[in-house]
C-alpha cells in the first residue's frame, strides 16, 4: 500500500502542475502552448499514476483506492495553493479536508 500511496504523491504533483501550473506561469501564452506543455507534464503523471493504481489494487478494493486518491488530491493541490500559487486556505476548504478525511475512514474502516 506505501508503494502506491508514494507513487500517487508523486503522481499527483505533476497533476497539479499539469492542471493549474499554467495559471501562473503561462498566463500570456497562447494557449495550444499551454495545452502542449500541461500534455507533456501530465504524460509523467499517467508514468506513476498508472503503476499506482496497479499495485494498489492489489491490496485494496477500488472504492479505498479511489478515496485515497482523493485525500492525495486534496492535499497536494493545498500545498501548490498556499505555496506556488499563494493563495490563503478558506474555512471551506478545511470543511471540504474534513468530509475527504471522513470518507477515507469510513473507507478503510473494515481494515482498521
Amino acid at each position: 500500500m506505501f508503494q502506491s500511496l508514494g507513487l500517487l504523491v508523486i503522481s499527483n504533483l505533476f497533476m497539479t502542475f499539469a492542471w493549474y501550473g499554467h495559471l501562473k506561469s503561462h498566463q500570456h501564452s497562447k494557449l495550444w502552448v499551454v495545452i502542449l506543455v500541461s500534455w507533456s507534464i501530465a504524460f509523467f503523471e499517467y508514468c506513476f499514476q498508472v503503476p499506482a493504481n496497479r499495485l494498489g489494487i492489489t491490496v485494496m478494493n477500488m472504492a479505498q483506492l479511489k478515496v485515497m486518491q482523493e485525500v492525495i488530491t486534496m492535499t497536494v493541490f493545498a500545498l501548490f495553493a498556499v505555496l506556488y500559487m499563494k493563495v490563503p486556505l478558506t474555512k471551506n476548504f478545511l470543511y471540504a479536508s474534513v468530509c475527504l478525511v471522513m470518507a477515507a475512514f469510513f473507507i478503510f474502516r473494515d481494515k482498521v
